[in-house]
């Protein structure tokens, strides 16, 4: 292995390794009221143009690393969308 793909490894693992907390803590509290829903939007896109990129060039390193985190990160967003779809539904009903 060449240095360049330890890097892109290391890379990889750290970025993604990352979001574990905040996945586990949303997946647990399932409150994303502290969170913001335009970058969660940006960054999935951004992770998902990632892992075609990686996807494309066959970089093993960019396609796991984002694989990974576009799960993650989905998985927050997820939450995200359903807690404001949630709250939109709850003000139709009170007004």
């Amino acid at each position: 292995m060449d240095n360049t793909t330890i890097i892109g490894n290391i890379a990889a693992i750290l970025t993604t390794t990352s979001f574990l907390p905040q996945a586990i803590k949303t997946i647990k509290t399932k409150n994303t009221a502290g969170l913001s829903l335009p970058m969660y939007l940006l960054f999935v896109l951004g992770v998902t143009l990632w892992l075609i990129y990686g996807l494309l060039n066959k970089q093993i390193p960019i396609i796991l690393g984002n694989s990974i985190t576009l799960l993650l990160a989905g998985v927050i967003l997820g939450f995200m969308i359903k807690e404001q779809l949630a709250n939109k539904i709850k003000n139709v009903f009170k007004e």
